[in-house]
């Protein structure tokens, strides 16, 4: 993690561009393509992509891919829409792969 702002922060691992601060992590028990996930609150200077449903291991939802505004890194996704009603919690949060952001340290 480096500092952004004088507050700590998640960069694409490809190119250092700022993706989230860490104040803005909500949790680290994610499960995603390549393995550990972190969920956000926010995010910045990504492009969402297109809504799509898709079947994840909690359910059914609509979600859009996240891509790295300055290299087009897929990230991971932001939660559109969870059909089941346990589930409304992730609307509007954003999952980024571990393996897609540059260490904590």
């Amino acid at each position: 993690m480096a500092q952004f702002g004088g507050n700590p922060f998640f960069s694409c691992r490809n190119c250092q561009n700022p993706l989230a601060l860490r104040d803005d992590l909500i949790s680290k028990k994610f499960v995603t393509k390549s393995g550990a996930g972190y969920m956000f609150s926010h995010a910045m200077n990504i492009i969402v992509g297109q809504k799509e449903d898709r079947k994840l291991i909690t359910g059914v939802f609509s979600i859009a891919d996240i891509f790295c505004s300055n290299c087009g890194e897929v990230l991971g996704w932001k939660y559109v829409r969870a059909y089941d009603i346990s589930q409304k919690y992730k609307e509007g949060k954003f999952i980024i792969e571990r393996a897609k952001i540059a260490k904590e340290y």
